[in-house]
């Protein structure tokens, strides 16, 4: 038993936001049905190399656990059926710019007409309101665009983005609290409602303690490369061979990291003594740090700090961490069939739950793949009428 077996979502989200916020919620059990273009589908199916068999690497990244149906929804006949699988899910979740959905008549109060219960997900780039909704949303112009560029990257030189297209991901996790906690609100209500989420608003929430910073002091944040703006010391050093990651958030910590290094005095200077010392005196502190770490390899570094209970890491790539022996004991990395690949390789569901686990249950699906199997089942359509719909290039 799942935690969301009860629960139908129907997806007419495409590329990140969207799909990974279904996805989370199929890993916990919800029968997720995406709707998809017939002919073309989701645009990130197209989004290679690299390549799975016939799938893109990009799609096979947010749609594990769901089914796959085409339906043109400018045509009435396609409209139809959205209506008639709305009719009999929990929740609908769309990515259209405003109005989008409004136009192909599968906007919330003409679905909400139709099932007074339904939870309605619209995710966008800047929301249902306000002076820039008509824009269009993309991950890398909302990270510029919502202040995090400005903070990442080198203290000098240009900023950067995050490696991710984290403000998708972060929007989609948001999306999915919300649509959770509306169903939750459904039990009592016995009413559906409509959500509004938007790219910008979420990347302006995780800005979280920098924002509050700012909030709290007028002064705008600088960037400081992998260094912690209120923590010291907190980040990467060069060592004999490469780089290590040192997070100390203690002045206990801090007198074990200098015991580790060898440096028991840089615990009693008044200049370094405390945190808020520490930040003060970053640029005095820093390089004699700097100069110790070069003289060890980072696996002697390690050894040390991980014996002492120092916070501290390697800068691992991506392989490495995939291929890492704790990441692989959670079930982070996991196969699971495809019904043209073979078996492939995913990332795994990262809640783990003592009596309903969530699961990689069913591949990311070819384009189509259960388009009959749905209008059968749950619509009753009969093989004829199937037909029809495909030969007029409705599904």
């Amino acid at each position: 038993m799942a935690l969301l077996t009860d629960i139908r979502i129907l997806d007419l989200s495409r590329v990140l936001a969207g799909p990974y916020c279904t996805m989370v919620l199929a890993d916990y059990g919800a029968d997720v049905i995406k709707v998809e273009e017939p002919g073309s589908g989701d645009g990130t199916r197209a989004w290679g190399p690299p390549w799975v068999g016939d799938q893109s690497a990009y799609f096979l990244a947010a749609n594990r656990n769901k089914r796959s149906i085409t339906v043109d929804l400018k045509t009435a006949e396609g409209q139809q059926i959205v209506h008639a699988l709305a009719a009999q899910s929990d929740v609908v979740i769309e990515n259209f710019k405003v109005g989008g959905a409004a136009k192909l008549g599968i906007d919330y109060p003409t679905l909400a007409a139709i099932n007074p219960r339904l939870v309605y997900c619209s995710i966008t780039g800047y929301g249902q309101s306000g002076p820039y909704q008509d824009r269009a949303g993309y991950d890398f112009i909302i990270q510029a665009q919502g202040g995090v560029m400005s903070i990442t990257g080198p203290e000098q030189g240009e900023p950067y983005k995050v490696g991710v297209a984290i403000a998708d991901i972060t929007t989609g996790l948001f999306a999915a609290t919300a649509i959770l906690a509306a169903l939750h609100e459904r039990v009592q209500s016995g009413r559906g409602q409509a959500i509004d989420v938007a790219l910008l608003d979420s990347q302006i929430a995780w800005l979280a303690n920098v924002a509050q910073n700012y909030l709290a002091t007028g002064e705008a944040p600088a960037r400081y490369g992998n260094a912690h703006p209120s923590i010291v010391p907190y980040e990467s050093f060069p060592t004999a061979d490469g780089f290590v990651a040192v997070g100390i958030g203690t002045d206990a910590q801090y007198r074990k990291f200098c015991v580790a290094t060898g440096r028991p005095e840089l615990a009693d200077d008044p200049r370094f003594a405390t945190n808020q010392a520490r930040v003060e005196h970053r640029r005095v502190l820093i390089p004699q740090l700097q100069a110790i770490f070069c003289t060890q390899p980072t696996a002697a570094w390690l050894e040390l700090f991980n014996a002492l209970g120092v916070p501290a890491g390697p800068i691992n790539d991506v392989a490495t961490a995939l291929e890492d022996p704790h990441v692989q004991a959670r079930g982070m990395v996991q196969e699971v069939a495809h019904p043209t690949a073979g078996r492939i390789k995913v990332l795994g569901p990262v809640a783990k739950f003592s009596r309903t686990p969530a699961t990689v249950r069913m591949a990311p699906p070819p384009l189509g793949y259960h388009t009959e199997a749905v209008l059968r089942d749950l619509l009753g359509y009969d093989a004829a009428r199937i037909a029809g719909l495909r030969q007029r290039s409705v599904i």
